[in-house]
């Protein structure tokens, strides 16, 4: 467990007439991912990324670069800094919850970065609580709006520990219909003595959520490897792709099972 970063925003949560300063910590961290910097590979030296203009090929100074929205092909209408920080809106340090919601309504394909809500300082702490309480007793999760990062996000707020969980959405015209995508898909019909086999390779591992078990193959694979050159040693092989083979889905089934040590259901006469 990494510990929590910087605030990233401040502002004021607002339920109604009961407003309190809270301020949102990042839920998630890159910190213990391996990073690396691109190098030249003749002098071994970090090179560094830079705007280059297209015409000219030569690079382009932070202080001459300026937005710019294509509104014909090679025709640009130019946005000053400061046009764009004066559409900013007013509420850009208010989070107000407009409505509430059953979390499992939502459709997780919306979720998109979590962030934990906590109290702005002492003061806050009463009202926030209040709020935090409301919502675990009617066990709902408020929908609000947010500034962040300069544009509007909506998110989800419900309770988590002694706070709250705030998770931005993703917009709809983000989200790829599931119909879309599926199309193509075909009904199957599903042998019955197939399906209650799989379902038994599923009860045999029911388990507890538990992220702390997770593992990143890849990056102990990366740092294995790395190891292993800072020692002058060959890096480690790698796993071998699985073969493609054209098998009795019954058989593997089966085999699953007996893996699982139970045995397969008998088939029931006619």
């Amino acid at each position: 467990m990494v510990s929590a970063p910087r605030a990233v925003w401040k502002g004021y949560l607002k339920l109604g007439a009961v407003t309190c300063g809270v301020k949102l910590v990042g839920a998630t961290s890159e910190a213990g991912k391996i990073h690396f910097r691109i190098l030249n590979r003749k002098d071994r030296q970090p090179v560094k990324s830079a705007y280059i203009d297209e015409a000219t090929g030569k690079t382009v100074d932070s202080e001459d670069q300026v937005k710019g929205y294509e509104t014909d092909k090679g025709e640009f209408l130019l946005l000053e800094p400061d046009e764009i920080k004066a559409l900013k809106l007013q509420t850009e340090h208010t989070l107000d919850i407009d409505g509430f919601v059953d979390k499992a309504s939502v459709d997780p394909v919306y979720f998109d970065k979590p962030y934990y809500l906590i109290p702005a300082d002492a003061p806050s702490n009463e009202a926030f609580a209040v709020i935090r309480e409301a919502l675990t007793r009617k066990k709902a999760a408020a929908m609000a709006c947010i500034v962040l990062y300069q544009r509007t996000h909506h998110v989800l707020i419900e309770p988590e520990g002694k706070g709250m969980l705030m998770t931005t959405l993703r917009n709809h015209n983000e989200v790829v219909a599931a119909s879309s995508a599926f199309e193509s898909l075909r009904k199957v019909k599903v042998d019955k003595e197939m399906a209650d086999i799989a379902s038994m390779i599923m009860d045999k591992k029911r388990t507890k959520f538990d992220p702390t078990k997770f593992e990143d193959t890849y990056e102990d694979a990366l740092i294995a490897m790395i190891e292993a050159k800072r020692k002058g040693k060959k890096p480690p092989k790698g796993a071998p792709r699985p073969k493609e083979n054209v098998v009795n889905l019954m058989d593997v089934l089966k085999k699953s099972l007996a893996q699982e040590g139970k045995a397969a259901p008998k088939k029931k006469s006619a």
